[in-house]
């Protein structure tokens, strides 16, 4: 007798709000995975449904059809089609449609029919269709479908109640009556160019039956798309939101980032004032709240980049820059829907690299997943504002409209952009040349982002940040205070003793391959942990700044130490070493994974490593020419 929770199967078209539903449904109660033997994500998750049973439910990767053209569509097939190992048939389907847009929908319905398994409809999104005048009569479509069609909307409170009410009555009936494995039942096979006919005859005569437009259709999105998918305004309009993020980062997160600094100062003397000097004190001191803080002060300019980020996904608009940029893409052999991994590259190049999977030519993933590091991470941007923040001056630009620390962000960002295109441009002529093909993308109806969603998508940004920061991040704290702190300088030294540290002695052996590129000896120090996650190298530098002072320095902020530490040329070729560098193992670790290949990780340091120090070199040099040194 099956003791274990009954399984539900959320399969659906992209973009059909098939994880809003997935997370209305399961709340916190998820756990995230890759599938056995391959490396596509798996979402799990558990409710109560309203009988009180306990329900599992996966959420599978978007998929237009079961015939699988990429590694997300065959692990969606494969689950559905019981073929997937040490996993287990779900009992029940629960097809996610956007219902503004059904006809695209229901042919991936009318498959997952013929699977012969229980099957719900959820018509998703029914407030926006009926914004639009798109009238569905549930009980006509139930009844030319043969399955239950339950409308739903999955980011309104009470807007899932039908469908689990509905999911109750299925599993119920699942358990009742009992089924048989879906490869014994129905024998599936790819369907021939006959049976794609048949199915496009099929979901007309059911539009036709069920489905009833307006008879002037609502024109709203195509009076905004002449404007924002012109060849010329639209990619203004793109660069100017952009420009905009960039200035917001600055501007707006400048008093909440000096709240924290006065906080963290507090808390420093609390506990100067709290401890005797000794190991203790400056471990608190110098080690975690030098470190770690200087982390933390930057989370709320991660929370504005977030933000736009997050407007622009939830409002329809993210596809439509993908469109905009397919024809620059497309010119250096670019797939257009490598935009959207790129995109996500910004966050972090991690789910870019595994958001490269929808791709379906390898030569055009692998071309993606080598430029994906080449977009400014937020990991980036910490380091980033530290430099800025200590050599830029505040100065209004363009008649007051335009910051300069901002216009220098975004400068940083394009060159990332335009090199990640060269270098795209250069693979794609050469080791991974191959015909270029076409963008075909589904462009999702515009919508006003729900405040809800916006403030649980920043609150679950910035918990991720204050976790890594509170774990990672401090481990390497505690590990660099100690490595900076001992054995200590010997009797009658006249350096700090961080100069006879094993962290200084490190750090000294490797400055001289830095010194062509202006690093000193704390920037070689900072590199080597930095390797774990970017964002590190600025809570060394804290640490080892903080242990390399006394007095009226340690009560200076670290972009004061900085400023008088370091020479302008030296910043900036940090800040081009920065744009290139792959300094991150998690990333090298996923283009491992991603591509099953110790080849392309490798190739991807060795290749990004070296630009790194050819752009710092000449930047260095070109820097000191005209600054000085």
């Amino acid at each position: 007798m099956k003791t274990s929770p009954p399984r539900i199967a959320l399969v659906g078209n992209p973009n059909c709000g098939k994880t809003a539903l997935f997370n209305a449904m399961t709340g916190a109660r998820q756990k995230v995975a890759n599938y056995a033997g391959v490396t596509v994500e798996r979402k799990e998750g558990l409710f109560i449904s309203p009988a009180g049973t306990r329900v599992k439910v996966i959420d599978l990767p978007g998929t237009y059809s079961l015939r699988a053209r990429s590694p997300d569509e065959e692990v969606t097939r494969d689950v559905v089609l019981g073929r997937m190992e040490d996993e287990e048939v779900p009992e029940a389907i629960v097809c996610v449609a956007d219902a503004t847009n059904l006809r695209l929908n229901l042919r991936l319905v009318l498959e997952l029919k013929k699977l012969g398994r229980p099957l719900i409809l959820a018509l998703n999104m029914m407030d926006e269709a009926d914004k639009q005048g798109v009238a569905i009569d549930a009980a006509e479509l139930s009844a030319a479908l043969g399955i239950p069609v339950v409308p739903a909307v999955a980011i309104q409170t009470g807007g899932i109640q039908r469908l689990l009410d509905q999911i109750d009555r299925t599993i119920q009936i699942a358990e009742t009556e009992g089924f048989a494995p879906v490869h014994a039942q129905c024998g599936w096979s790819e369907p021939s160019a006959h049976d794609l006919r048949d199915y496009h005859r099929e979901v007309e005569r059911i539009i036709a039956q069920a489905v009833s437009s307006p008879a002037r259709p609502h024109r709203a999105s195509h009076r905004i798309d002449t404007v924002l998918l012109h060849p010329a305004a639209g990619l203004a309009i793109l660069l100017a939101l952009l420009f905009l993020m960039f200035q917001a980062v600055f501007t707006w997160a400048r008093l909440p980032m000096e709240l924290i600094d006065a906080g963290l100062t507090m808390v420093k003397g609390l506990v100067d004032a709290s401890l005797e000097e000794g190991p203790l004190r400056s471990l608190l001191t110098d080690g975690v709240i030098a470190g770690v803080g200087s982390v933390v002060i930057f989370l709320p300019q991660i929370v504005v980049l977030f933000l736009f980020i997050q407007l622009l996904e939830d409002s329809g608009y993210m596809a439509r820059a993908a469109f905009l940029l397919d024809r620059l893409m497309g010119g250096v052999g670019l797939h257009g829907r490598a935009f959207i991994p790129l995109l996500s590259s910004f966050a972090c190049a991690v789910p870019g690299i595994m958001a490269a999977r929808t791709i379906e030519n390898r030569a055009d993933r692998i071309a993606t997943i080598m430029i994906a590091p080449l977009m400014t991470c937020s990991a980036r941007l910490p380091v980033y504002t530290l430099i800025i923040a200590a050599f830029v001056p505040q100065r209004d630009v363009l008649g007051g409209w335009i910051g300069l620390p901002g216009l220098v962000m975004f400068t940083l960002y394009a060159a990332g952009i335009l090199s990640a295109l060269v270098v795209a441009f250069v693979l794609k002529r050469t080791v991974l040349h191959g015909a270029r093909e076409p963008l075909l993308m589904q462009l999702p109806a515009y919508r006003i982002p729900r405040p809800r969603n916006v403030a649980l998508g920043l609150f679950e940004r910035a918990k991720a940040f204050l976790t890594r920061a509170g774990t990672t991040i401090f481990a390497l704290m505690v590990v660099i205070w100690f490595l900076a702190s001992f054995p200590g300088a010997p009797p009658g030294a006249t350096e700090p003793a961080i100069h006879y540290s094993i962290a200084g002695m490190i750090g000294h052996a490797i400055e001289p391959v830095l010194a062509p590129i202006g690093f000193n000896w704390q920037i070689a120090v900072a590199l080597v942990p930095g390797m774990a996650a970017r964002e590190v190298a600025v809570g060394v530098l804290g640490t080892i700044y903080a242990l390399s002072g006394s007095g009226d320095s340690l009560r200076s902020s670290l972009g004061g130490l900085l400023a008088a530490s370091w020479s302008l040329p030296t910043a900036l070729s940090l800040l081009a070493w920065y744009v290139f560098a792959p300094q991150c193992i998690a990333t090298l670790g996923v283009v491992r994974r991603e591509l099953n290949s110790l080849l392309w990780p490798t190739v991807m340091f060795v290749v990004l490593t070296g630009l790194a120090y050819l752009a710092a070199f000449v930047t260095y040099r070109v820097a000191v020419a005209v600054f000085g040194g």
